[in-house]
């Protein structure tokens, strides 16, 4: 680990089965307690035993926006681990491992080869005692004090018995007076904040702020990488009075969800690609009725069922041509998972102001991988405007649920309000709401439909924030990125920044309404723009494109399941500014 700043990266690698969550939740734990910032990913396969696992974790104490470009430590739990990554590391780093089962190879030089006799330290037979055995070398190696560890230990096993916390106290101990007689510490201790930090997954951070946006109906299918969500409902929809539904398909619980929010009812669903692809027509039924639903798309890598654990920005052109015909819907693909908590309750706020589908784009960057944050950051009780929606009876004689206002933007009663009947349908319909095409098709009157609701967004622009230039305006390149991929840039630039040139940014999140004057400022007054993104064929530049008749014919693009890294960026800007490419897609060289 460099000197400096404390900035240090651990990972631990196995096979599904091996238990590598367990270890993983103690370091982040440990870590989290001690006011340390914290973004952890995990690289799996889709399958239940087997496979190759490896969760990253990197802490330092300051933010950090990804899981990073090194390694410091590897606590290996298996042969094919050893074989994949000792190659890869670098000076000064240490890699642990059961000695008992494992045979190191050839590493690279300066590389601290660190063997640990389990059965002699343990006399166990059980082949999940090494993960602990390994928690404790490491707090050893991070020069912790043992009895930080053991808080963690004792808080992770309480609910199994005192027994259980006994035996892997002691065997934690055990790793760690071994690996402190054995192996040497690195150089800088582990940090402490006395402001506690909290940490959530991008998944759990949608469902508190769905539930901070008052909604109380979920319904949904479980589909990697959305099942968080629905795990996080089920866990605390008893405690917070949200009516939560596992149904049958995607299209079930689309259409539940519609009905629940006809009643007035705030109500959600989330999938990926693939279940949203039968959400699509429940998008338009929403849309033609003017019904408002949040939908949340977390994206993995496609098409069809792809590569279920794996990530990708693969669906953007997806939701923006979610449902046939001509309609007004918000498209968002917050940040980051904070971002991701703040922007739910805004666009239910808005989707109620609007009487249309919202649609969230998330993907298994963000919806699964775990951070550090801030309590004081969390606000559970944000504004909630419901809109234009009537819940009080009237004796008014005549009710035009669709009436045609000059926003565009129609009154909505609660089903069963007295003095507002009205008829909802996805065909064509009136201001009251009678079908046009029963008899005759009235021109005129389809017509003025269609203008009424694109009328509703008349003013979208001025409701939601425009993306903002970050950096010098005068820089060597600007990278523009959306969603997801705004850490990896943010701490590309500052790699950029090391390396000699000058570099800024921007991040666009708001996708439906988009800001194509505010963007187009940036591209233009840019001496060098480059898009970054997750895919192959530049989605998001062919929509800028078809938006704002901008050309830029400078990208960097990743598609192989894996996210970015800070150094692929960097290095492809640098490729792009020398002249040595237009299009830069980067080498994963860790064997995840």
């Amino acid at each position: 680990m460099a000197a400096g700043k404390f900035d240090f990266a651990l990972a631990i690698g196995g096979e599904a089965g091996q238990g590598i969550a367990t270890p993983g939740n103690i370091m982040a734990r440990l870590f989290i307690r001690r006011g340390l910032h914290l973004n952890a990913y995990n690289a799996y396969q889709s399958i239940v035993r087997g496979g190759h696992i490896f969760l990253t974790i990197r802490v330092s104490e300051e933010p950090v926006y990804t899981h990073g470009d090194k390694l410091d430590l590897i606590v290996c739990l298996n042969q094919d681990t050893m074989d994949r990554h000792l190659g890869l590391l670098g000076d000064d780093t240490r890699i642990l491992f059961n000695s008992d089962t494992i045979t190191p190879g050839e590493g690279a030089k300066g590389v601290g080869i660190c063997p640990i006799p389990v059965s002699e330290l343990t006399q166990s037979r059980n082949r999940l005692i090494q993960n602990t055995v390994g928690v404790g070398a490491t707090c050893s190696l991070m020069g912790l004090d043992f009895s930080i560890l053991e808080e963690s230990l004792t808080a992770r096993f309480a609910r199994q018995g005192q027994s259980v916390v006994d035996e892997n106290v002691g065997v934690a101990k055990a790793g760690y007076e071994y690996a402190a007689k054995n192996f040497e510490a690195f150089p800088v201790a582990l940090p402490g904040n006395p402001h506690h930090l909290a940490q959530w997954a991008g998944n759990e951070a949608i469902g508190m702020g769905a539930a901070a946006a008052g909604v109380k109906f979920y319904a949904a299918y479980p589909m990697s990488p959305s099942t968080g969500v629905l795990h996080w409902f089920a866990q605390n929809a008893r405690d917070l009075g949200i009516m939560v539904r596992q149904v049958e398909d995607e299209i079930a619980a689309a259409n539940m969800v519609i009905g629940a929010a006809q009643t007035g009812t705030r109500a959600m669903t989330a999938t990926s690609g693939g279940g949203f692809a039968l959400m699509t027509e429940a998008v338009g039924a929403a849309a033609m009725m003017e019904i408002p639903v949040v939908m949340v798309n977390v994206q993995r890598a496609g098409p069809s069922t792809g590569v279920p654990t794996k990530t990708e920005q693969g669906d953007l052109w997806q939701v923006l041509g979610a449902s046939q015909g001509d309609f007004p819907r918000l498209i968002v693909a917050p940040t980051s998972a904070l971002d991701m908590f703040n922007t739910i309750p805004e666009i239910f706020n808005l989707v109620d102001h609007y009487q249309c589908p919202g649609l969230v784009l998330s993907d298994l960057l963000i919806s699964e991988g775990t951070f550090s944050v801030d309590p004081d950051a969390i606000n559970m009780n944000p504004t909630i405007d419901r809109g234009e929606l009537i819940t009080e009876d009237s004796t008014q004689n005549g009710y035009n649920r669709y009436q045609n206002t000059e926003s565009g933007i129609a009154p909505r009663a609660v089903p069963g309000t007295k003095g507002y009947i009205h008829v909802v349908s996805t065909d064509e319909h009136d201001e009251d709401g009678s079908l046009i095409s029963d008899e005759f098709t009235n021109p005129y009157k389809r017509r003025a439909s269609v203008e009424r609701r694109a009328r509703k967004f008349s003013d979208i622009l001025e409701r939601v924030a425009a993306p903002e230039l970050q950096g010098p305006k005068d820089a060597e390149v600007t990278l523009i990125g959306w969603g997801s991929s705004e850490g990896a840039i943010r701490e590309a630039v500052e790699l950029l920044e090391d390396r000699g040139v000058t570099a800024n940014r921007l991040q666009v999140k708001w996708m439906v309404p988009l800001h194509s004057d505010a963007i187009s400022a940036v591209v233009n007054s840019a001496k060098c723009a480059i898009i970054v993104e997750n895919n192959h064929s530049g989605q998001f530049y062919r929509y800028l494109r078809s938006e704002t008749g901008l050309t830029i014919d400078k990208h960097i693009r990743k598609y192989d399941g894996e996210p970015f890294m800070p150094h692929h960026i960097a290095d492809g800007a640098q490729e792009i500014l020398a002249g040595k490419a237009d299009t830069f897609v980067p080498y994963q060289e860790v064997n995840v």
